[in-house]
């Protein structure tokens, strides 16, 4: 685990131990049921009780609700009792392309959010939200195991928590062995994937010292379909034609990885040929909106070797022995982060010179915070499909002990922000479990600066110098004779523009630069300030603003 970075020698703004030491509902060690992932503030939650369980099985309750003799949020709140999942039936806003009033509901199990349901009523509303989430979660359910002989269905008289049945206790067990198999499949993905692109370039191979990587799980198993390496930022000066990479941290590349992966399965998607359209990840979603959203079945994780820089490194001892620390330790822990050439300062900092510095950005901390609230799609891609989350993060850091500073850092500091976030956006609570390393995170030598990445369908790796933000002359992948990298915004927008154009989007091909089409996301872009106000509200410290000449350029 890397030390905590940044001077501690004074802050401003809220002091934040309250994080640590005043969450009865949240503690760092809690033997209480988890909360939703998905956190909703003044909306209605259901979660499991002890005065009633349903005398009917799962099973019996399907096919009553198959024969139409039960509605979907009957059924779905029945289903939530009997196999103790948190359910809540999430009010959202409608989006402004839609003529009229409508109401709009989705479906969060386990923090899982499934499709919204739109009606005239919030019955009809909340009804449709109901089918869709019961189209996409049935079939994850197993056949209902035979109840033990001479086992009760009625819970004790006595007002205690009931002690688990063997029933339900071979479903949770059941539950963890799929978990720990679908994260053993992550992690032998990863570890494929990287042994196979570091045996095509072994001259290449010390760049794999930090890694993340980003994989889609569908019924046909893992595989990873973006890939970053890297632990820099830039020394160059901030690029004003778009085509130096300015942060080029393994969880930063990754995700840029994907959104090319993105990219180019909307190419797919709306591609005149009827055999690429049915190989695209994406589909029509359901609802009027407009917008594409992955296809049912496929969710998407995240693996990173190393604790991101910032606030999931916190060290042990502050969660630990929260009253016996000060709080100005504890505000620049967990505050947000500035990264600058490999280093990270609290943004409370009075060390740090912001002026002295070229290129400075937030930490790979704060940006994944900010990735489980925006998505991870980002602002251009928004325009064509629904936030993308991840589902869980892996950590396989041989180096960390626990991954309590992490759950802290993406999921607390934004706890009960949902209601204030615009529809289709949520704060997406993801599993954070630890995993066997997959590679060395030592970097050493000549190649220390240099991170390498790839999406699926690349021929090959791209190589770049994380400290100039360009290619290297010796990349198995170069775009051409000005090293421009292939994550840089440049191609990012000649990607957006491709897409506009198979998509026949008119509005967004008059855009006069990459800046004005990522304020055109107006959704998104009201979800990006809500977010930075509320960490500033909750004490957490002022997000960056960018240099505006970063993004004022066109193709």
């Amino acid at each position: 685990m890397f030390p905590a970075s940044g001077s501690h020698g004074g802050s401003s703004g809220r002091s934040s131990p309250e994080i640590l030491t005043k969450s009865p509902r949240h503690p760092l060690t809690s033997n209480s049921p988890p909360k939703d992932r998905c956190d909703h503030q003044g909306k209605r939650t259901f979660r499991r009780g002890y005065a009633h369980k349903p005398p009917a099985s799962p099973k019996v309750l399907i096919d009553k609700y198959a024969q139409g003799e039960l509605d979907a949020v009957s059924l779905v709140h029945q289903l939530s009792s009997i196999l103790e999942f948190h359910l809540e039936m999430k009010e959202t806003v409608t989006t402004g392309n839609l003529a009229g009033l409508y109401f709009a509901f989705c479906v969060v199990i386990d923090g899982v959010e499934y499709k919204t349901g739109v009606g005239i009523t919030k019955k009809e509303a909340r009804h449709n939200a109901a089918q869709f989430a019961l189209l996409d979660f049935l079939p994850t359910l197993e056949s209902p195991k035979p109840s033990l002989p001479g086992a009760s269905d009625v819970p004790p008289p006595l007002p205690v928590k009931e002690t688990p049945s063997t029933s339900d206790l071979c479903h949770s067990t059941t539950i963890h062995e799929r978990t720990c198999s679908v994260n053993l499949q992550i992690s032998n993905a990863v570890r494929d994937q990287l042994t196979k692109q570091m045996n095509s370039h072994p001259e290449f191979s010390p760049c794999a010292g930090t890694t993340a990587a980003f994989i889609m799980q569908t019924s046909s198993g893992c595989e990873v379909v973006a890939l970053g390496t890297g632990n820099f930022n830039t020394k160059e000066s901030v690029s004003k034609s778009g085509r130096i990479v300015h942060d080029s941290h393994a969880l930063v590349s990754a995700r840029r990885s994907l959104m090319r992966f993105l990219y180019r399965h909307l190419l797919m998607f709306f591609s005149k040929a009827a055999n690429l359209t049915e190989k695209s990840v994406f589909e029509q979603s359901s609802d009027a909106s407009g917008l594409l959203s992955l296809k049912s079945g496929i969710a998407l994780h995240l693996y990173v070797n190393q604790l991101p820089k910032g606030a999931a490194q916190i060290p042990s001892q502050l969660r630990l022995n929260p009253l016996s620390i000060s709080a100005w330790q504890v505000n620049n822990e967990i505050s947000l982060h500035l990264s600058v050439e490999g280093k990270v300062f609290s943004v409370f900092s009075s060390t740090f010179d912001h002026s002295a510095s070229k290129v400075v950005s937030m930490s790979a901390t704060d940006k994944l915070t900010q990735w489980q609230v925006l998505g991870y799609q980002g602002a251009l891609l928004s325009h064509f499909i629904e936030p993308v989350y991840v589902q869980s993060i892996l950590v396989g850091d041989v180096g960390c002990s626990d991954v309590r500073g992490m759950k802290l850092s993406v999921s607390q500091r934004v706890e009960g922000i949902t209601s204030q976030l615009p529809m289709f956006y949520c704060m997406m609570r993801p599993h954070i479990s630890l995993v066997p390393a997959v590679s060395s995170n030592t970097n050493t030598g000549r190649l220390l600066t240099h991170g390498v990445n790839w999406s699926e369908g690349d021929s090959s790796l791209e190589v770049v110098d994380c400290l100039e933000g360009r290619t290297v002359e010796q990349s198995p992948f170069k775009s051409g004779p000005s090293l421009a990298s292939r994550l840089c915004k440049a191609a990012m927008l000649h990607r957006f523009k491709l897409v506009a154009q198979e998509a026949q989007r008119q509005d967004l091909l008059s855009t006069g630069s990459y800046r004005e089409a990522k304020r055109m996301a107006k959704p998104y872009q009201e979800a990006k300030n809500v977010l930075r106000a509320y960490l500033l509200q909750q004490g957490f410290g002022r997000w960056l603003v960018k240099h505006s000449v970063s993004d004022n350029f066109n193709m």
